[in-house]
């Protein structure tokens, strides 16, 4: 599985097994200090046999990869998160070009930092994605406009006892996309930040529903 360092990022892409063709694929984002390694595991439980896109931030925080900055906790720079987000968008399109995957059939799965520019994506671009996977996200900015979210389907994994993201910030992660016509699956994890069992089990239950896979398959 080699590490690839042009497109733009560093990434690594694990096609579909068996071979398929036009096969469901994850885009997996790591949260603050990960890379492209993280979430393949990740990805591997939560649809075995999809395809693989794992991408390393490019920002780097006191040696820590993200995918932008911020100036403190939970307070970004909106400029630069604008301007990554759009970096992102135009690596799927070589990306979707190089490997040969639809991305009406990309399914974003985000941790943390990662969850929080994977919502970007959704509220700058949403016709990158056919769902979204976002443990421990919360509202990256106050959207200008609503765009239209009906095509999507969006999973959000918040924490109960989470000290980085309030409740209410995933409450109104949700809300916003609903009002866009995205159909948005909120739970709970029991405990705080750190991403539990229980989240990864909600998270590929909701993957297997019909109403998911018939969105999917569109």
């Amino acid at each position: 599985m080699p590490q690839i360092e042009d497109l733009g990022f560093v990434h690594k892409f694990v096609p579909a097994r068996p071979p398929v063709p036009h096969p469901v694929t994850l885009l997996l984002l790591h949260g603050t200090g990960g890379d492209e390694n993280d979430l393949l595991p990740l990805g591997n439980e939560l649809w075995p046999g999809a395809a693989l896109l794992s991408v390393r931030g490019k920002v780097s925080e006191n040696g820590m990869p993200r995918f932008f900055r911020r100036f403190a906790e939970g307070v970004f720079d909106l400029e630069d998160l604008k301007f990554r987000t759009d970096e992102l968008a135009q690596f799927l399109d070589a990306a979707a070009a190089r490997y040969e995957f639809k991305t009406k059939k990309l399914i974003a799965v985000g941790y943390s930092n990662g969850a929080n520019i994977a919502a970007s994506l959704i509220l700058l671009h949403p016709h990158y994605l056919a769902a979204a996977v976002l443990f421990r996200a919360i509202v990256p900015f106050a959207p200008d406009i609503i765009r239209d979210f009906s095509n999507l389907s969006i999973f959000i994994g918040a924490g109960n006892q989470d000290p980085m993201v309030p409740r209410d910030q995933a409450q109104e992660l949700a809300a916003i996309f609903e009002s866009g016509g995205a159909d948005v699956s909120l739970t709970w994890h029991r405990g705080g930040h750190e991403l539990g069992e229980d989240d990864i089990a909600a998270a590929k239950g909701w993957l297997s529903e019909d109403r998911v896979r018939k969105r999917v398959a569109a």
